[in-house]
Formats: structure tokens, sequence, C-alpha cells
């Protein structure tokens, strides 16, 4: 082992797709579960806080950070120690804000440090991949921001693509579970040639939207026809939450990653957005939270 024997490892939410760019764009947000990892003699210890807790605290074992730290001994040629393992956890599960993508990055950067290794991004994310099974929630996570994702033989190829200032992001989250297997059954099989180019259209259109500054296309560039509205089924009031969220003068509105959270970009007026959409969702019966959140640009942090 390494000459550490704790270490820290903060990793921000994510919210992936941004409506056009499905199974490839993720942006990391500025809300964070952090890991913390204890090398023992002998054994696994594992507590949690905040979201939650309960459940995971049951999963032992099984738990996903244990799981990606053990594949990362294992990578690494390193003997597995015990681990005592501590998670501070912000952000809900089953929302579609990327908590499973944190613990599985938490845990292969906290083996690593562990073991006396820094590992380089892609190696991060080929180890990580195979636990989470969405490189487009991985990747901001891992090197904070905007990026754009794709799976190829040599692993995940990505790109970080700048992204204005002043962009907020307002994330309002139902009391409503979504798990991302649920969502995934609702999408066809098939999607009509039109249906396809309309995404391939609007996704560059975000991307050249986003490096060249010009907020007045990102409504129009996050408009979505491979997945949304198939899932707006599983969600009740969705479209009802988002054209809200336009009307009170979002730049664009989306469902965060497989949902249940529904999120929106403005540059002003945060507070009385997320305002307008918790009250649409009200009306259709969904009690909700609203989170302003900011861009992390960062990505992993570690101590």
């Amino acid at each position: 082992m390494g000459e550490k024997r704790r270490v820290t490892v903060r990793v921000p939410a994510s919210t992936a797709n941004l409506g056009s760019g499905f199974d490839v764009l993720g942006l990391a947000l500025g809300l964070y579960n952090t890991v913390e990892v204890e090398a023992i003699s002998r054994g696994v210890e594992l507590t949690v806080e905040g979201e939650g807790a309960e459940r995971l605290q049951k999963v032992g074992v099984r738990s996903l950070v244990l799981r990606a730290a053990q594949a990362t001994f294992a990578y690494l040629g390193v003997k597995a120690p015990g681990l005592k393992i501590h998670l501070k956890n912000e952000i809900p599960l089953r929302r579609g804000l990327g908590s499973s993508a944190t613990a599985c990055l938490g845990g292969v950067v906290a083996a690593a440090l562990l073991s006396g290794r820094a590992l380089a991004p892609e190696e991060v994310l080929r180890l990580a991949l195979p636990l989470e099974g969405h490189p487009d929630n991985i990747t901001p996570s891992l090197v904070g921001g905007l990026t754009a994702t794709s799976l190829a033989e040599a692993g995940i190829r990505y790109v970080k693509i700048p992204i204005p200032d002043a962009i907020r992001v307002v994330a309002v989250i139902p009391k409503m579970e979504l798990g991302t297997a649920e969502a995934r059954r609702a999408l066809p099989a098939q999607v009509p040639l039109t249906d396809a180019v309309h995404n391939v259209g609007r996704a560059a259109l975000l991307v050249a939207a986003m490096a060249a500054g010009d907020l007045s296309l990102l409504d129009e560039a996050t408009r979505d026809r491979l997945h949304q509205p198939y899932r707006a089924k599983l969600i009740p009031g969705m479209d009802e939450v988002l054209d809200a969220a336009r009307r009170a003068g979002a730049l664009a509105a989306f469902l965060s990653g497989a949902g249940s959270t529904l999120v929106a970009l403005v540059d002003r007026g945060a507070e009385t957005v997320g305002g307008e959409m918790a009250e649409a969702w009200a009306r259709k019966g969904m009690q909700s939270e609203v989170k302003v959140l900011t861009v992390e640009h960062e990505g992993v942090k570690v101590s």
C-alpha cells in the first residue's frame, strides 16, 4: 500500500442528456457526494449519512463504492486491505442526478490513492464504466463541466465543451423515484428517421451554441424526440412543468437523465423559474424540492 491510509473523495452530481444529447452529453453540478475511505487491518465497515442513508446502509458489501474499490485494487495488482467507508450524500437516489456514478468514481479514485497510484482519467472511466454503465454521467462528474462522450474500442472518448459563465441550473426534484432500467424500458427499439435527424441537428446546435455563448439557441437546441416523449408517460405532469419553466424565462428545460428530476438552464431569475416549476407540479399533485445549482467545472476533488 502507499503512504496514504485515509482519503476523502468529493464527487459532483451530473445531469445527463440535456434533452437532445441522449446518452452523449452530461453536465457536472454543484451538488456532491463525499466518500471517505480508510485502510484498516481487516473486514469492511460501511456507514452512510444524508440522502438514502438507511437504504445504502443495508446494501453493505454490495455497495457500489466497495465494488468499485475492489475492482481497482485488482486492476492495480494490489492486495485489497480492510476498508472503513463513510458516505456523506447530498444527491438524492434514483432521481436522474448521477448518484450511482458518484459512488463508482469515489470507490475507484479512493482505492487508487490508497494504493499510492494516480490513475489517468481514461483509466478511471474504464474502471467505473462496467459498474455504472453511463459514460454521460461518470465523465462530467470526473472531469467537470459539460462533456460529450462516445464509447469506442479504446474506451470512453470525451471532450469538455465550453459553457457560458452566466448559466445556472435549476433542479426540481419530485418525491418520486424512477429507476434507469424502468425508464429504459419505456423507450422504443427503433425510432423514425426524421426523429433521429431532429436530434442529431439539435445536439450539434447545442454544442455549438454553448461554445459560441449564444444563449438564445438553447431552448431549440435541447428539444428532444428520442426519449423524453416516451418517458413523459412515467412522470405525471412532466410536460406541464417544462412548459412552466420556459414561460418563467428559462433558457431551456428538460428531463435530467432518466428522471425523475426536471432541470432548467437559466441566466437570471432562478428562484422564480424553480418556483413556477414546483407550482406546476403541485397542481398535478406532485410535491417537489427546488435546488438552484452552479456548474461544477473541476469535477472530482481529493484530500
